[in-house]
C-alpha cells in the first residue's frame, strides 16, 4: 500500500502528463522551458525522483512529439534539449536505449538533411548524436549503419556557421575513434569532403583525417589527388599580378586551407614512401615552391617548406632541381632552417619561389603512362555543386564486408 506522500507524488506526475497532453504548440513551449531551467545537469536518479519514478513516461511523449513535427520547421531546439537532459544524465542508459528503440538515431539524421529546419536547430541534433556516439562502440556503430556518415559530412559542407561545423567535427574525430568496423566509412567520408566549396569545412575535414591517418594507417588511393585539389580555388599568381584584387580578410580561410593541405601532404608522404613517389607526378615540389612563396600567409610558407625540406631529402633529384631555381644563396638558406625560411628572405626571393617552373616529374620519367595530369596546387576546375558532390562521394570503393 501506497503513503500518502507517495500518492500525492504520482497526482502530481499524472497532472502534468495530462496538462502536456492537452497543451498546445505555445503551452508546451513554456513546460519545455521550465523543464530544463530545473533539470538541466540532474543525473538519472534525479530526474526519476523529480518525476515520481516515472520519467520515461515524459521521455515518451517529447520523442513521440518530435517524431510528429520535426518534418514541418517548427522550433525544434527545446524539445531537443530537453532529450539532451535525459540522455545526457549520469546513470541514464534505460533512457539512451528508450530513445534508439523509437528509431531517434534515425530521427536526428533525417533532421540534419531537411531544408525547412533552422540551422540552430540542427547544431542541437548534432550535440544529442555526440553523446550517443560517446556512450560506447555499438551506439557508433549504429550511427553509421543508419547511413550517419553521409548525411553528417554532407551537413557540414552545407554548414553556413562555423560554430556548427565545429561541433561536427567533434562528432565525427569520436566515430573515428574506438570504432573499427566503421572508421574506413568515416575516413572516406572526410576525403569526400575535401573538394566542398566550403573552406571551413575543408580545413575541419584536413584536421580530422590527421588524426583517422594515425588510427588507419594504410592510405585510400584517392587521397592524393583529393588532397592536392583542395588548393585548386588559390590563383596566387592573380595575386602577384594585382594584389590589389584579393584582400587577405577575405583569403585568411584559403590561406588556412593552403596550410592543413601542405602540412597533409608530409604527413602522408613521411608515412609512405610510394605515396611520395606519386606525388612527384603531381608536381607536388612546384606547388609547395609556390605555397613558399605566399608572403601573405608564414603558416604556409613554414608548413610548405618543411613538407619540401622532406622530399629534397629522400629524392636526390628533387634537391639537384630545387637548388637550380632557387639558386645557391635561397638554397643554403633553405638548408640552414626550413622552419623559419619565410622569416629570412625577401620580396625578391619570394618572388623566385612562387614564381619557379620546377617539374621534377620530366627528370624521373614519372609521368609515364598516368591517366590524370600534374596538378597544380592553385588551378583546377573549380568547387563541385551538391550533385557532383554526393556522385563523388558514392564513387569512393566501398569497404568489404565483414
Amino acid at each position: 500500500m501506497t503513503s500518502v506522500k507517495e500518492q500525492a507524488a504520482i497526482s502530481r506526475l499524472l497532472s502534468f502528463l495530462q496538462e502536456w497532453d492537452n497543451a498546445g504548440k505555445g503551452l508546451r513551449t513554456q513546460i519545455l522551458t521550465k523543464f530544463i531551467e530545473t533539470n538541466e545537469g540532474k543525473t538519472g536518479p534525479e530526474l526519476e525522483l523529480e518525476f515520481s519514478q516515472g520519467a520515461s513516461l515524459f521521455l515518451i511523449r517529447l520523442t513521440t512529439w518530435l517524431r510528429i513535427i520535426y518534418m514541418t520547421g517548427l522550433d525544434l531546439e527545446k524539445i531537443l534539449r530537453s532529450i539532451g537532459i535525459f540522455l545526457s544524465a549520469v546513470s541514464s542508459n534505460r533512457y539512451l536505449i528508450e530513445f534508439l528503440e523509437i528509431g531517434g538515431v534515425l530521427t536526428l539524421l533525417e533532421i540534419l538533411g531537411l531544408e525547412k529546419i533552422k540551422e540552430e536547430d540542427k547544431k542541437e541534433s548534432i550535440k544529442l548524436l555526440q553523446i550517443i556516439a560517446n556512450t560506447g562502440r555499438k551506439y557508433k556503430e549504429l550511427i553509421c549503419e543508419s547511413y550517419g556518415v553521409r548525411a553528417i559530412a554532407e551537413f557540414l559542407a552545407k554548414s553556413k556557421s562555423e560554430e556548427t561545423q565545429e561541433e561536427v567535427q567533434v562528432l565525427l574525430d569520436t566515430l573515428v575513434h574506438g570504432n573499427p568496423k566503421y572508421q574506413n566509412q568515416v575516413y572516406k567520408g572526410l576525403i569526400a569532403l575535401l573538394p566542398c566549396g566550403c573552406p571551413k569545412a575543408q580545413q575541419l575535414a584536413l584536421q580530422t583525417l590527421r588524426t583517422a591517418q594515425s588510427i588507419i594507417g594504410a592510405t585510400h588511393p584517392s587521397i592524393v589527388d583529393y588532397v592536392l585539389k583542395v588548393l585548386d580555388t588559390m590563383h596566387l599568381e592573380v595575386q602577384y599580378e594585382d594584389p590589389s584584387l584579393l584582400q587577405i580578410s577575405t583569403q585568411l580561410p584559403v590561406f588556412l586551407k593552403q596550410a592543413a593541405a601542405a602540412k597533409t601532404i608530409g604527413i602522408l608522404a613521411r608515412n609512405d614512401l610510394k605515396l611520395a613517389e606519386e606525388l612527384l607526378h603531381m608536381r607536388v615540389v612546384h606547388s609547395l615552391m609556390t605555397a613558399m612563396g605566399n608572403t601573405d600567409h608564414s603558416n604556409s610558407q613554414r608548413l610548405a617548406s618543411l613538407t619540401l625540406e622532406f622530399f629534397v631529402q629522400m629524392f636526390p633529384l628533387v634537391e639537384e632541381h630545387v637548388r637550380k631555381s632557387m639558386g645557391e644563396e635561397l638554397y643554403q638558406l633553405f638548408l640552414n632552417n626550413a622552419e623559419l625560411l619565410y622569416t629570412k628572405i625577401d620580396s625578391i626571393q619570394a618572388d623566385i619561389l612562387a614564381a619557379n617552373k620546377v617539374n621534377v616529374t620530366k627528370a624521373l620519367h614519372l609521368c609515364e603512362g598516368t591517366t590524370n595530369s600534374c596538378f597544380s596546387f592553385f588551378m583546377g576546375p573549380g568547387d563541385m555543386n551538391e550533385v557532383e558532390y554526393i556522385a563523388h562521394f558514392e564513387r569512393l570503393p566501398s569497404e568489404p564486408k565483414e
